[in-house]
């Protein structure tokens, strides 16, 4: 079936991209070679004057390349040659005879941004839907079709390494007053306008790709003569070194090629080509292209097998705990159109939740995601009680009282006396099995957790938790209604600490033992910084809050031993009363508005070794306490905890912000062998006795030169 259909009027061709079978448009080869043909007759059809490029698609415009293919490339040679072709390709669409326009409503993305960067004029929908970006940095590679050197052109050095050295997004009123469009208008006029747009450049009275940038004095001085570029490419590497640590390779290598295409566009070119290449076989983009397949394949998977199951709508939520998550979850709730009933124990409360609310909702407002009506819009579905009215018509009721087993039981009996038979009852606890606070349901098998991330409205796992009384109907609705609110969400067994908070547990642990044994607090947050992780571990620890790892760890001590028993620095931090961030002080000092500065030196005086500080190599640092994360994870699937390996490295990649680069604790192990993984923790177990000996599963693949994920990018 032709992913292409043209209609006619008067002199216009009107393109429709529509890939059948698809939920978004995609740049296949069998795509690619079908444009090659239009294009073809077009250019030879005299009647045809002008020509619109438009999606069939309802909210896309276009997805970008298909990743699917990427999965034949075995060489460099193959990746740099699919690089050429889609040069060729746009080569030739901006260089026919008859104007192109593009009318992008929806998502424009990767290839679609650089093939509408080869149409003659360029109109985008104002619409919250409509974005541009050039993601394939978070592939591991970068733009490969002509994007490094037509981009720069268009809106400027500047505008163009904030899009291809971040992959950010970038709305259609940002896009417009940056040039990377001509015009935007209001969604049901975007055909007839572009049509007309057509029509004129066709006729002589409006330029072929006319510049749209704001140009300032500034930045005419920085990006048109060498020297100027020269500036801000040196300050981009130094930056985007200073962001990745050298661990991200595909940044610097679009560097390299946009600053080729200055020197020489035909150069610039052809390093373009040959760089995308490179990154396309790196480990790195492998690594990265499988956490893509892994989470596509997660947004597919019902939570609870293949067998069919009805879910239930979530209409109407209720959340009894108006603080930080509680009104954090209503916040993203009701940007997706569910209405909200919030509960909390006097009216001071529920008030601040509402305008915690409208925090978050005006931050959308600010950065331009949503208007100041949808905003309002919005703020009208939150509702606020200090009482249960309200509660009898709701679906999902989310608890995220006090981390108390007595609190929870009494809120949960509260609240079934006056919710409908089939309102699913869910806690958001992060350290109290699930099983223990359906002892106070009346209804068990309604009853399963759904550990949110701090801050809901940025962090994008989603745990749901089951016990072994919960429904699969149950599981299966909160499963969707997490992907209604936009998270990835994996579904564990109960268990203390369920999946994410477990393995983060000996990794904060070793971090805190090697504190115990003198080292420096910067240098063990500096080690796994370069390691990958977005956070240090002791900055970690601050930011979580010392009170609530203290109780974390009396919990894991209680149902794992000394395995995961919390450090002596950190038990005496938590017993000094610091808190961390929220209280101003913790490992690291913090100014009045909580902004980070210096050690707070007088924390040595918690540890074993008094302010004596010893060097520890990086590398020791690393291993102990990632290895004793990834064993951890290793003995959450031996239990069941985890479905899946997958499910495993999107936990912590999503979850804790383990390295994206390194595919997760599963992917890591196939990276470096079970056998080299062993080896470390039986060496690092008889120096520090129990705390590393290795998960039986991994011994046994060890010795069988076993793999969790079969080799390949898209294996899941």
């Amino acid at each position: 079936m032709s992913a292409l259909t043209v209609g006619m009027e008067d002199g216009i061709a009107v393109i429709t991209f529509d890939l059948p079978g698809e939920p978004v448009n995609k740049f296949s080869q069998a795509v690619k070679d079908e444009f090659l043909a239009l294009f073809d007759r077009l250019e030879g059809d005299q009647a045809v004057r002008g020509a619109v490029l438009i999606s069939g698609k309802p909210d896309s415009f276009v997805a970008g390349a298909d990743i699917d293919e990427f999965l034949r490339w075995t060489t460099a040679a193959q990746a740099e040659k699919a690089s050429r072709d889609g040069h060729a390709m746009l080569d030739r669409l901006e260089g026919l005879r008859l104007p192109v326009v593009a009318a992008i409503h929806g998502a424009c993305m990767g290839g679609g941004l650089e093939a509408e960067l080869a149409c003659a004029y360029r109109v985008v929908s104002d619409h919250p839907k409509t974005v541009l970006a050039l993601p394939e940095v978070q592939l591991g590679i970068f733009p490969g079709a002509g994007g490094t050197q037509r981009l720069p052109r268009t809106v400027g050095l500047q505008a163009a390494l904030d899009m291809i050295l971040t992959g950010k997004n970038v709305r259609a009123r940002k896009a417009a007053q940056i040039g990377l469009v001509h015009e935007m208008v209001h969604p049901a006029i975007l055909r007839q306008v572009a049509v007309q747009r057509a029509r004129e450049i066709a006729d002589g009275v409006r330029d072929r790709n006319p510049d749209a940038r704001r140009r300032n004095a500034a930045s005419f001085l920085l990006e048109e003569n060498p020297v100027g570029r020269g500036i801000v490419l040196r300050k981009a590497r130094a930056m985007t070194l200073k962001k990745t640590r050298g661990n991200y390779p595909a940044p610097l290598a679009a560097l390299d090629a946009i600053a080729a295409g200055y020197d020489d566009p035909a150069k610039g070119y052809r390093e373009e080509a040959r760089l995308f290449g490179e990154m396309a076989m790196t480990p790195i983009s492998r690594e990265l292209i499988g956490i893509f397949f892994a989470s596509t394949a997660l947004k597919k998977d019902s939570g609870v097998g293949d067998a069919p199951v009805t879910t239930l709508p979530v209409r109407k939520l209720g959340i009894l705990g108006a603080g930080f998550m509680g009104a954090g979850i209503a916040g993203v709730a009701v940007q997706k159109g569910t209405l909200v009933r919030l509960k909390d124990a006097d009216l001071a409360r529920v008030g601040k939740g509402l305008a915690a609310i409208r925090d978050v909702l005006k931050e959308g407002v600010t950065r331009r995601h949503i208007t100041r009506q949808q905003m309002d819009d919005q703020l009208l579905l939150a509702g606020g009680t200090t009482d249960y009215s309200g509660f009898e018509n709701v679906d999902l009721v989310i608890e995220a009282v006090f981390e108390d087993v007595h609190v929870k039981h009494t809120v949960v009996r509260e609240v079934e006396r006056v919710l409908p038979p089939h309102a699913i009852v869910a806690s958001n606890t992060s350290t109290i099995p699930i099983t223990r606070i359906a002892q106070a349901s009346s209804r068990p098998e309604r009853v399963l957790g759904m550990h949110f991330f701090s801050p809901v409205h940025k962090m994008p796992l989603l745990e749901i938790i089951v016990t072994a009384q919960t429904a699969r109907e149950v599981t299966a609705s909160a499963v969707a209604y997490g992907k209604t609110l936009g998270k990835t969400v994996i579904v564990v067994r109960d268990a203390p600490g369920f999946y994410v908070n477990r393995i983060l547990a000996p990794y904060l642990n070793e971090a805190g033992r090697l504190l115990d044994g003198g080292a420096a607090i910067d240098a063990v947050d500096t080690a796994l910084l370069d390691f990958g992780f977005p956070v240090g571990p002791i900055t970690l620890l601050d930011e979580v809050g010392l009170d609530i790892a203290g109780k974390s760890g009396a919990i894991f001590l209680d149902a794992f031993g000394d395995r995961l028993a919390p450090s002596a620095t950190l038990r005496k931090v938590v017993e000094s009363g610091r808190l961390g961030r929220k209280g101003k002080q913790g490992f690291y000092r913090y100014d009045a508005d909580g902004r980070k500065g210096g050690i707070d030196e007088s924390v040595y005086a918690f540890t074993p070794s008094g302010a004596q500080r010893v060097t520890i190599a990086a590398d020791e640092m690393q291993q102990r306490c990632v290895l004793g994360m990834v064993n951890e994870a290793v003995r959450c699937l031996e239990e069941g905890i985890i479905a899946s390996p997958r499910d495993g490295d999107i936990g912590a990649v999503f979850g804790i912000g383990f390295p994206p680069f390194r595919g997760g604790p599963f992917r890591y192990i196939d990276a470096v062998g079970a056998g080299w993984v062993v080896e470390q923790l039986e060496e690092l177990n008889s120096r520090f006795g129990g705390r590393f000996e290795p998960a039986e599963r991994l011994i046994l693949m060890a010795r069988k030169g076993e793999r969790f994920h079969p080799a390949g990018m898209r294996a899941v």
